[in-house]
């Protein structure tokens, strides 16, 4: 299933032809198939570029949902581990990086599960009000990270997960509810606060910001 990036982010656009640009494109695609056909024959070489390629997508996707420097570190390794392990279940149906970013979120979601985390409370909680007292929010390690990064690490466990599936990954809603066990009605509730939270917060920012000029 395509992943497809709801955010709306400012893109740098490459002024070169479109021909050398597509062209370049079909290079990277054509290195990429090799490492993937490589890796699965026991190459670490080939395997290392792919990691080098996508470690640093797959730890943003962790800690973005971790919301945990420590945690995200441990899960994107795990990440890499399970891949070396399954590289040979990719059969090609989908882009590389599409099938990666499932395995991550596997591997995250499962991370959760083992640390008895917001998915072991998740059935006594997803039917009360979304008025319900807001969980305490711990502060976190966010050097290096954009404004809006860390505005997400200040969400509720709860609707940080929900806005990252949904959002930055591009799951369906009925897709994370399925993930989730939870209905997908407060999927999108979730989903919806944390849209509102973070569009409080970042003008709270840019508001502070301007204070300061």
């Amino acid at each position: 299933m395509k992943r497809i990036l709801r955010l709306d982010t400012k893109k740098i656009i490459d002024a070169q032809p479109l021909f050398a640009k597509s062209q370049k494109k079909q290079e990277q695609d054509w290195q990429e198939l090799e490492w993937i056909t490589q890796a699965k024959h026991g190459s670490q070489v080939a395997f290392h570029h792919l990691y080098e390629k996508y470690h640093q997508q797959i730890y943003a996707l962790c800690w973005r949902m971790l919301a945990d420097k420590d945690s995200a570190e441990d899960v994107c390794q795990e990440v890499f581990v399970v891949l070396w392990q399954k590289i040979d279940n990719f059969r090609g149906d989908s882009k590389f990086s599409t099938w990666l970013h499932s395995v991550a979120t596997n591997v995250v979601l499962g991370h959760l599960r083992k640390h008895k985390t917001w998915l072991q409370k998740i059935f006594s909680i997803e039917d009360q009000s979304d008025t319900t007292k807001e969980e305490s929010v711990p502060m976190h390690d966010d050097s290096g990270l954009d404004a809006l990064d860390k505005q997400i690490a200040r969400l509720p466990e709860r609707a940080r997960i929900v806005f990252v599936l949904f959002a930055v990954e591009g799951y369906r809603h009925e897709e994370i509810a399925k993930m989730l066990k939870m209905a997908v009605g407060s999927s999108k509730s979730q989903y919806h606060r944390a849209k509102a939270l973070l569009k409080q917060w970042l003008v709270e920012a840019e508001q502070e910001e301007f204070c300061h000029e």
